[in-house]
């Protein structure tokens, strides 16, 4: 079933590329019908076809993202809303872009249906073109290649950000967590998440003594300068804005904002630094 719908998907990208246009394979700009359409798994789309998440996994992804009311959650290809509806039943204010304008106006009515239409509101839009900076938690269901494209802007939004995808990943940008539904769901039951991480790659000085990152997505590799030795740090990465490596034996823990990084030792002490000047 997963290489049915990778195959699938990928079809529908490549039609879009033969095409040469974006609005090729799915070139509807407004509703087709007033109340009685209904999508069908594996119909196509712009970028993808459509197959719906299965309800199980959607309650599991907005587990897995730590979904709170104070979140403001867009779902990039929101299909039928199921997602968009699902975080607004638990009281969050939640967003959906989607290109097909019948599936737009399905989610609105089912949106309408469950009591959730203030806060379960729906676009029809690009997603590739669409300003969802402003999300606390993004969710999609896209083929691997489409997150790929989509990872530059994910990693320019606001550290802390959870980018939690249905099946598919983000090649080398590695997963901070991965679950799977469980229960009888059959198909279509991983999901991926991610924590956009706070850019802590250069030198940074110490009171006494300089700590030189390297960065990679989050994960970090480097020295701590401190009393004339070269100390190898290890087990380094970011987690959003808190940062946690280990060197000499020790544990530093910390957290990231504009005035620098601060934060505590294992076994006592505190430590604190500043971005070096370039």
């Amino acid at each position: 079933m997963k290489s049915f719908r990778t195959l699938a998907l990928a079809c529908a990208v490549s039609a879009l590329a033969l095409n040469g246009a974006p609005n090729a394979a799915f070139a509807q700009n407004a509703p087709s019908s007033a109340g009685d359409y209904t999508p069908s798994s594996g119909q196509e789309g712009k970028d993808v076809v459509w197959v719906p998440t299965p309800q199980a996994l959607v309650d599991r992804m907005l587990d897995m993202a730590g979904l709170t009311t104070e979140d403001y959650l867009i779902d990039l290809g929101s299909g039928d809303g199921r997602t968009v509806i699902t975080a607004a039943k638990r009281g969050v204010r939640a967003h959906g872009i989607e290109y097909n304008p019948d599936l737009v106006a399905l989610a609105q009515r089912k949106a309408e249906a469950e009591g959730v239409a203030g806060t379960a509101t729906f676009v029809q839009g690009d997603i590739f073109r669409s300003d969802f900076s402003d999300a606390s938690v993004i969710t999609l269901f896209l083929l691997t290649s489409l997150n790929v494209k989509l990872r530059p802007v994910l990693l320019d939004m606001a550290p802390g950000t959870r980018v939690v995808s249905n099946t598919f990943d983000m090649e080398s940008w590695e997963p901070d967590d991965r679950i799977d539904a469980g229960g009888d769901c059959s198909s279509w039951c991983t999901a991926y998440k991610w924590v956009i991480p706070a850019n802590v790659g250069g030198t940074w000085r110490l009171g006494d003594g300089e700590l030189r990152l390297t960065q990679t997505f989050q994960m970090l590799e480097g020295q701590l300068i401190r009393g004339g030795k070269t100390l190898p740090i290890s087990d380094a990465r970011m987690d959003g804005v808190r940062i946690a490596f280990t060197a000499d034996g020790q544990r530093y823990t910390g957290a990231v904002s504009e005035a620098g990084m601060n934060g505590q030792i294992d076994g006592g002490g505190t430590w604190n630094a500043t971005r070096a000047a370039n």
